[in-house]
């Protein structure tokens, strides 16, 4: 039994977005000489395989790697946080939709989580509730920042608060990496800037309060919670030696609120992932992959399985840590013993 918590979706066919708002450089899809190009308004932003988008092709490599359930979220350039608030509400809406069909065809093997326009926090809310209460969604993926505003600003706490009571579960993952353009040289915003971006967001978090006001969110991090986990001493020294710059508006020590949300196992490196289960516990990460991009774990759950942890460490690091993040008991989800 493997659930992976971090695999992107997005539809074959969508429109050409900036054509029908008149303006910016939104994803779409075009298909032209046996290629997917994921165009960026008039130019080729990536090309991608089939299994970035048809649902066939994701069902045979789930079987050649023995991965049961995908958790789908969107690619996050798809976001559009940028955009006007209606038009990223029309966007939201539309990705939504096709997860949703996406699991609707294939309920065993697919759970979805939603996209929300965040620019504008009540749409985002709205969406939000479309998404729990009639995509019957268990969560949402957000960004690792809104527009370079931190998840700590006090204007996302109405969000938060509606996710709380909703239930609804959040996967956060890093896009508009800080220092991109100073760095575009060696891929060094995937490799560099992604995992500091994931603490970026952990920290603002923690230091804005967020766990503490909110208990009842479920937040898991991408990407085994990026630098976080191996910086966690010198977080802890920074708010112990100038609580007066970094505990202005949570006194409590973040190494308290480990344990208290969810990192994925994208680690990729054996050491890595002994030092993440050391630090973050045994209880609070699952298994991701990325799927089906290159940075991913080609066959989820490896790592984990040639840890030679025991049969109940395995178990809960495949699948039983999901359960608890997405919010699915045993008998509202049919795959568990």
């Amino acid at each position: 039994m493997k659930i992976d918590i971090h695999t992107h979706i997005m539809p074959e066919k969508m429109p050409n977005w900036t054509e029908k708002f008149g303006y910016g450089e939104f994803i779409h899809l075009e298909h032209r000489n046996c290629e997917a190009c994921m165009m960026k308004g008039d130019k080729v932003f990536r090309v991608v395989a089939e299994n970035s988008y048809k649902r066939e092709a994701r069902l045979k490599e789930m079987d050649e790697t023995e991965v049961t359930v995908q958790v789908l979220s969107t690619i996050p350039v798809l976001f559009n946080y940028w955009a006007k608030p209606q038009d990223g509400y029309q966007t939201s809406r539309f990705f939504n939709d096709h997860i949703a069909e996406t699991v609707r065809k294939e309920p065993n093997h697919f759970i979805g989580l939603g996209t929300v326009p965040l620019q504008d926090v009540e749409l985002a809310t709205r969406e939000m509730e479309r998404c729990i209460k009639e995509l019957k969604m268990p969560g949402l993926e957000i960004g690792s920042n809104i527009n370079g505003k931190n998840l700590s600003d006090t204007s996302f706490f109405p969000f938060y608060e509606a996710a709380e009571k909703l239930g609804c579960a959040l996967f956060i993952h890093p896009w508009e990496m800080m220092g991109e353009t100073q760095m575009e040289k060696y891929w060094l915003p995937w490799l560099v800037g992604m995992p500091a971006e994931t603490s970026r967001a952990i920290c603002s978090m923690i230091f804005g309060g967020i766990f503490e006001k909110f208990p009842k969110l479920r937040v898991a991090f991408a990407h085994g919670g990026g630098s976080f986990p191996l910086t966690i001493g010198r977080i802890e020294h920074g708010f112990k030696v100038r609580p007066d710059l970094v505990a202005v508006d949570n006194p409590i020590n973040p190494r308290d609120y480990i344990g208290k949300f969810w990192v994925d196992s994208l680690v990729h490196d054996k050491k890595a992932f002994a030092y993440l289960l050391e630090v973050m516990s045994e209880d609070t990460v699952c298994l991701g992959s990325d799927y089906p991009f290159p940075l991913g774990e080609h066959k989820p759950g490896r790592l984990i399985e040639k840890m030679g942890f025991s049969k109940k460490l395995t178990k809960k690091l495949l699948y039983r840590n999901a359960q608890k993040w997405l919010g699915l008991n045993d008998k509202n989800f049919p795959y568990f013993e």
